[in-house]
C-alpha cells in the first residue's frame, strides 16, 4: 500500500525548501508518545510504509496508531546513461518534506516502556534522527 495522493493538480513538483524548522505539527495531538524528527530532510512512501508495518505488529491490536506524515511530493529521475537535456525525468517515487521538531508518529493505550521499545524499532527505518517524546514531558 504505497502512500501517494489520489490525485494532484501538477504531476512533477520542484525540488522546495527542506531548512527551518517545523511550525504545524510540532506538539502531540492525538496520542500519548510520539516519534520527533530532530533533522529535516524526505521520508519515502516505501520508508513510512515499513514504520506503519512494525508498528501495527507490535501493537497486535491493543494500542493506536497515528501517522502524521503524508507523501504528497513526486520526485523525478532521469533512467541511467542518459544525455543531459530532453526534459525532466519520469515519476520516480513520493516523499513527505520533513522539518526539525515535526511529530511523525503517535501512539497510545499502550505503556511507555513499551512504546519506547516500539519506536525504537521504527526508528531505524528512518533516513534522520528522531527522540521519543511524551505528554507528560515538556515539549
Amino acid at each position: 500500500m504505497a502512500m501517494m495522493p489520489k490525485r494532484v493538480k501538477y504531476r512533477k513538483l520542484q525540488k522546495g525548501n527542506r531548512r527551518g524548522l517545523a511550525t504545524s505539527g510540532a506538539t502531540l495531538a492525538f496520542g500519548e508518545f510520539g516519534l520527533k524528527s530532530l533533522d529535516n530532510g524526505w521520508i519515502k512512501n516505501n520508508q513510512v510504509e515499513a514504520v506503519r508495518v512494525i508498528l501495527a505488529r507490535q501493537l497486535h491490536k491493543g494500542g493506536k496508531l497515528w501517522i502524521r506524515v503524508f507523501t504528497d511530493r513526486s520526485i523525478t529521475k532521469k533512467p541511467a546513461e542518459v544525455r543531459m537535456g530532453k526534459g525532466k525525468g519520469d515519476l520516480d517515487h513520493w516523499v513527505a518534506t520533513v522539518k526539525r521538531g515535526k511529530v511523525l508518529f503517535e501512539l497510545g493505550g499502550i505503556p511507555e516502556e513499551y512504546a519506547k521499545m516500539c519506536f525504537r524499532l521504527a526508528a531505524y527505518k528512518l533516513p534522520f534522527r528522531t527522540k521519543f517524546i511524551s505528554r507528560s514531558h515538556k515539549i
